[in-house]
Order: structure tokens, then C-alpha cells, then sequence
């Protein structure tokens, strides 16, 4: 028995190993919600890999705490139950005790406090961005703007569920994704045009509130390529749930490719409009022409 158990522990050890490398391995290809998933989702990006290890430091503590509490009590009703002490005591008073719970919660508190408020100053901004993206919050749509690449102005808006491809997402996937470079300290300003909303990307550690007439910072640096899915977790209105976050991650070279695409794109639908003005205008030109004739 002994000899078997030693086999499964080292075979579960082996399985578990395997699963981490292949993990450490794999790109971030699509971070969105999985079914039964009750963990969060795994961090890629410094901000989020931070929040996780808060979590898991303020999960231990309250683990302790709470086995604590358990074995005082279940002591208690051992030590305390009516056929051992037939006479109640009348002890109303002990300092020791009055001390140590009054002092050790304080204690824990600023233990807890001190990584908390180091991690909301460092998520708070970042210094020398290479990139600023101006996240601007509709009912119920995104607005990207690159200012830093010529004013470039995307609108994201969800795709419906009846032109939805195989593969992809209810709720979840945009026509027009929000594309960031690999590797570089990227600023986000959120704001609002209307009511409060929220950028909130899981896997990325970003969520800020979008309020109308304020300019909210933040920043992130995504590590590896991949899609990162989000939504606004603000409750906004009717179509709350018709406002996902769908963030593209590429590399240096394929962003700046993307980025010039864009602006072509842009450029060309700006002037499609003056161009029907103007072969409107020479028709109408023309049709005067042949009535003055």
C-alpha cells in the first residue's frame, strides 16, 4: 500500500509538473471567461501578476485566521460546556486578552495595507510611455484614439450573435479591437461622453471608471501576443452587456504595420464623402448645363 501510494504521488507530481511547463509555455492566444472557472484568470501583464500574488497573501492570512477561529471555538465548547463547569464563572476582565485583540488586528491590518497601497500607486501610472490610447466610454461602444499615431480614432461595437463566425465569442468579440504593442509601458486615459462605465480587461489587471468630464490614467504592459478579452463591469444602461473589451496584442514591427494600415483606412473614408460631394456637385453642374442649352 505504502509502495502503491508513493507511485500515485509521484505520478500526480509528474502530471502536475507537465501541466505547469506546458502552461509557462503556450502564448496568451485567447484570455476570455471558461466555463466552471473559479480562479482568476492568469496575469499577463506586471499589474496583474501583482494582484494575484495580494490575493494569494491575503488568502493565506484569512486561511489562518479562520482555522484560528475554528480551533477557539470547538476549545471552547470542550473546555467550557456546562457538565465541566457546572458553576459559570464570573471573570469579566483580562487585560492580556483585551490587549492582544485589540492590537493583533491592527497589526494584520497594516500588514495587509502595506503591499495593498504599493500596488494601487504602481497601477496608478507609469513614466516615459511609449504609447497613450484614450479609451473614450458610449451607450453603448468604445472610442479608441492613438493620439500619438496622427489622431488616429477607432469605434469598437460588438458583434451580433447573427453574424457571429465559428470560433468566436457571444458577447464578447468587437469588429474593430483595441491594438497595442507588445512589451511597451502603454498610458490609458478613460472617459466618458455620457454615464459611468468601466475598461475592465481581467487578465491584463485594468480596470478603471470612465466618468463624463474627467480624464482617469492608468497604464499596462502586455507581455505576450495574444487577445485579451474584457467588458464593462459598470452597470450602464439597457445594453450594459453589448460593451466588450477585445485588446490584440502584436509585435513591435506587425503594430507599426497595423498602425499605418489604419491610417490609410481612416484617411480614405474621410475624404470618400467630399469625393461623393464633389461628383454630386458636377452632375448637378452638368444637368444645368444642358437645360441652359
Amino acid at each position: 500500500m505504502r509502495l502503491l501510494g508513493r507511485r500515485f504521488a509521484i505520478l500526480v507530481s509528474m502530471l502536475i509538473a507537465t501541466m505547469g511547463v506546458i502552461g509557462l509555455a503556450r502564448p496568451a492566444l485567447a484570455q476570455a471567461p471558461k466555463p466552471w472557472e473559479m480562479d482568476m484568470q492568469p496575469g499577463f501583464s506586471p499589474v496583474k501578476h501583482d494582484i494575484i500574488a495580494l490575493h494569494d497573501f491575503v488568502l493565506v492570512i484569512i486561511t489562518l485566521i479562520t482555522l484560528l477561529v475554528g480551533a477557539l471555538l470547538v476549545w471552547v465548547l470542550y473546555r467550557y460546556n456546562a457538565q465541566r463547569n457546572p458553576q459559570a464563572s464570573r471573570t469579566s476582565h483580562n487585560t492580556l486578552i483585551e490587549v492582544l485583540w485589540t492590537v493583533l488586528p491592527i497589526l494584520i491590518l497594516v500588514i495587509i495595507a502595506i503591499p495593498s497601497f504599493r500596488l494601487v500607486y504602481y497601477e496608478d501610472r507609469t513614466h516615459d510611455p511609449a504609447l497613450t490610447i484614450k479609451v473614450t466610454a458610449h451607450q453603448w461602444y468604445w472610442e479608441y484614439g492613438y493620439p500619438d499615431q496622427g489622431g488616429l480614432d477607432i469605434e469598437s461595437r460588438i458583434i451580433p450573435d447573427s453574424q457571429l463566425k465559428p470560433g468566436q465569442m457571444r458577447l464578447l468579440e468587437v469588429d474593430n479591437p483595441l491594438v497595442v504593442p507588445v512589451g511597451k509601458d502603454i498610458r490609458i486615459l478613460t472617459t466618458s461622453t455620457d454615464v459611468i462605465h468601466s475598461f475592465f480587461i481581467p487578465s491584463l489587471g485594468v480596470q478603471r471608471y470612465a466618468i463624463p468630464g474627467r480624464s482617469i490614467e492608468t497604464w499596462v504592459r502586455v507581455e505576450k501576443p495574444g487577445r485579451y478579452y474584457g467588458e464593462c463591469n459598470q452597470v450602464c444602461g439597457m445594453n450594459h452587456s453589448q460593451m466588450p473589451i477585445v485588446v490584440e496584442a502584436l509585435s513591435d514591427a506587425d503594430f507599426k504595420a497595423w498602425a499605418a494600415k489604419a491610417k490609410a483606412q481612416e484617411q480614405t473614408s474621410e475624404n470618400a464623402p467630399a469625393r461623393l460631394g464633389d461628383n454630386r456637385l458636377a452632375a448637378a453642374d452638368g444637368l444645368m448645363n444642358e437645360a441652359q442649352r
